[in-house]
């Protein structure tokens, strides 16, 4: 893709400074700068795998933090790219086997020290990267539970859960302290993505993650000091469209909790999406058909990753299908659960992540 084709695709979505992301199999991804003109700071190779990385997260200036899901370790770079910290092998949490080459599943930063949280996923180790020396790193290492996955932070940005999807757990992180808090039972494969916060009516603050193995939604307690009873537990579950979800998705001006199921073999529920009332939530979902909205009639048209604009107001979602096959991205209305806009283009390649920067910095979801 040539630099034309992406300030074409920047200015398509620049009301929202949305970063496309698309696996292709050039392997490259395009890491932005956070201004009100964007344009790409750097092309990074990632392998011929063509798989993003999991998380980029900006220290400051011209730092970053970089982790692959194929490939060893996570790596520091400065803008000359010169530098890196490698994790080599590292023993599991549970048998203390030696693993050689466990995988970086995902990175945020921290709200209360100058430290990324690193999940290591074969090993079950979360580690607490300290970067104010940049000479000198200090890493905790937590024991958590093998195969971390994805994961996003309470809504108070304190503690930050993550999925450890092969052993139907969630871990609990407190990020203040770098301690683990507790490792809950969910369902079958919890795949969050980052997660949706929101307040329950009966059990305060929750964050709910849905599964790739089962149809279930788990709402899970987060405020240890108003709600201690419900704190740290599955509170409610709640029954969507079927298993291989990939990402749930409300935000703080919502009544809406979006739940996608792609990876569903059935093709009419891997092209739609489910819709809670949050106000309701023992009422009925509502299934919005976002593959037919797209008009593309090739393919399963699995949809995928529903992502707000800044203002709450819209949801965007991606219209996934192969690579030789037309793809799209489809913007719903939040309120009225309306199709608003469709962007169909031939540089969409399997269009999946797309990420708003301002609630990607400031933890919305």
């Amino acid at each position: 893709m040539g630099r034309k084709s992406r300030a074409v695709i920047f200015r398509l979505l620049r009301l929202f400074l949305y970063v496309a992301l698309s696996i292709e199999k050039t392997g490259y991804y395009s890491m932005p700068l956070w201004k009100k003109k964007q344009k790409v700071a750097a092309q990074e190779p990632i392998g011929n795998d063509g798989v993003t990385p999991s998380e980029r997260t900006l220290i400051g200036p011209g730092w970053h933090l970089k982790g692959r899901i194929y490939g060893k370790g996570q790596v520091v770079l400065q803008s000359t790219f010169e530098g890196e910290l490698d994790i080599q092998g590292g023993m599991t949490v549970d048998t203390q086997e030696f693993h050689p080459e466990p995988r970086v599943a995902a990175i945020v930063a921290s709200h209360y020290h100058p430290e990324f949280v690193v999940n290591v996923k074969e090993t079950g180790k979360i580690l607490m990267v300290n970067y104010s020396d940049i000479k000198n790193l200090k890493i905790t290492s937590i024991d958590a539970e093998r195969f971390l996955h994805d994961g996003g932070f309470d809504s108070t940005g304190r503690y930050f859960l993550v999925a450890a999807n092969a052993r139907n757990k969630v871990a609990v992180v407190d990020t203040k302290k770098n301690a683990l808090v507790k490792l809950i039972e969910t369902g079958i494969k919890p795949h969050p993505g980052r997660g949706a916060n929101f307040v329950h009516p009966k059990f305060g603050p929750v964050w709910a993650t849905s599964h790739l193995g089962d149809e279930t939604i788990a709402l899970i307690g987060t405020d240890p000091v108003k709600h201690p009873k419900s704190a740290w537990k599955v509170v409610q579950t709640l029954e969507g469209q079927g298993g291989g979800s990939l990402f749930i998705k409300t935000h703080p001006k919502s009544n809406n909790l979006w739940v996608d199921t792609p990876l569903n073999p059935e093709a009419e529920i891997a092209s739609s999406v489910a819709v809670f009332d949050l106000k309701n939530l023992d009422k009925e979902y509502e299934v919005l058909p976002i593959g037919e909205w797209s008009g593309i009639t090739e393919g399963v048209r699995r949809v995928v990753q529903g992502e707000y604009n800044k203002q709450g107001t819209e949801i965007w979602f991606s219209v996934w299908n192969s690579k030789n096959q037309q793809s799209a991205i489809v913007i719903v209305d939040d309120k009225t659960r309306k199709l608003k806009k469709v962007i169909r283009d031939k540089r969409l390649v399997t269009p999946t992540g797309k990420f708003n920067v301002f609630n990607t910095r400031n933890d919305v979801y």
